[in-house]
Formats: structure tokens, C-alpha cells, sequence
């Protein structure tokens, strides 16, 4: 079975090189100013001048706001996951899980904390208020949490993880310390909490090892 075309994915396809740059322009100018001001917060002005395109444009690539916004969710899943890789396609031992959270743990310290998730940012905004955001959030999360999922899987299937280990439980639970523990991290403006939420769900990864 082929896998599921991304909305406007052919469309995407059938565009000029111009085409895509501008579309490409758009997303990730969208993607910036909703980091920081929320989608809420951003209007198609705003971004039109930060991009320099017109409304036209926007509507033509987009078709309205909302069809934006989930360009933009599209587009910081993918830079996300891709900034993580190879660790993200490695998380299979107790010690990559750690130093693939800490080294998020130092992005966050590297911007002040400012900012949070830019995946969750958006999920707080938009999940009660628009259900195609959340549907695509939803998707988001699963991409993030599948490369966790699959990690402990193998280290399940090597032996080196108790076979009584729920791994599909154990890779929400960690994804979850993330999510929570980058919020607490961004009201409080230091990584503490983020490093203690991660640290004490891999202890208890670690404490279903097989020794």
C-alpha cells in the first residue's frame, strides 16, 4: 500500500522552482512569527510583509489562514525531526536516550528557555479551538513518539529490556515528560524541570533492563 499524500502535497509537486521557493518562503516566515507571537497572534498582513509576497499569493499557495497553519505544523515537524536525526533513529539504549534529551535540554538553554516546543506551542493554542490542527498535531506526535517506540522495541527484541516492559507506554510517558517538562521550563526560564521530568521517566526505563 502507498502512503498517504499530505494534503496539498500534489499540488506542492505540480509547482514551478519559483513556485515552491515562494510557498517555502511563506511557511517559514508563518512558522517564525507564529513561534513567537502564536497563530492567533499572526495575520496574513503580518505575514505578508515579513515575506514580502501579496494576499493573492497566500490564498493561491494556501487557500486560506487555517490551511496555513497546518502547512506550518507540516513544516516544524519535519525541521524538528530532522534537526534530531541520527539520535532520533538511534534511541535504542538507555545512554542514547539520555544524551538525545539532554542535547534538547541544551537547545533550550542555548535560547533562555524562551519559546517552549515549537510543536507543543502550537498544540496548546490550537487543539481545543481548531480539530484540523489537532488532527495534524495529533499525526505530529506520533511521528516524534514512533522513533522512541521503535527503539525500545529493539532493545525488547535484543533482550536487554524486560519483555513484561510496556514500550508503547513507556515511549508516551517520556514524550510526555518532554512536552511538560519544556513548558515548565519555558515559564520558569531555566531547563531544571525539563532535565528532572526526562530523566526520572528514563530511570524508570532503565529500571526495566534485564541485568
Amino acid at each position: 500500500m502507498s502512503a498517504p499524500v499530505k494534503a496539498g502535497e500534489s499540488k506542492r509537486q505540480r509547482l514551478t522552482k519559483g513556485g515552491r521557493e515562494t510557498r517555502e518562503r511563506i511557511i517559514e516566515t508563518a512558522a517564525e512569527l507564529m513561534f513567537h507571537r502564536g497563530a492567533g497572534g499572526t495575520s496574513i498582513p503580518d505575514i505578508q510583509a515579513a515575506a514580502g509576497v501579496s494576499a493573492s499569493q497566500i490564498y493561491h499557495y494556501f487557500g486560506d489562514k487555517q490551511g496555513l497553519v497546518l502547512a506550518v505544523i507540516d513544516h516544524q515537524t519535519d525541521t524538528q525531526l530532522a534537526q534530531q536525526r541520527p539520535l532520533l533513529d538511534n534511541l535504542d539504549s538507555i545512554e542514547a536516550l539520555r544524551e538525545w534529551c539532554d542535547r534538547a535540554g541544551s537547545r533550550q538553554d542555548a535560547r533562555g528557555c524562551e519559546g517552549g516546543c515549537e510543536i507543543g506551542s502550537l498544540a496548546s493554542e490550537l487543539a481545543d479551538s481548531d480539530q484540523s490542527a489537532r488532527a495534524s498535531l495529533t499525526s505530529a506526535f506520533d511521528r516524534w513518539e514512533g522513533p522512541i517506540r521503535s527503539g525500545l522495541a529493539r532493545m525488547q527484541a535484543r533482550g536487554e529490556l524486560s519483555e513484561r516492559a510496556d514500550t508503547a507506554a513507556l515511549a508516551t510517558a517520556l514524550l510526555a515528560a518532554i512536552q511538560g517538562g519544556m513548558l515548565l521550563s519555558q515559564v520558569r526560564r531555566s531547563s531544571t524541570a525539563y532535565r528532572q521530568a526526562v530523566s526520572a521517566v528514563i530511570d524508570h526505563i532503565e529500571s526495566h533492563l534485564v541485568r
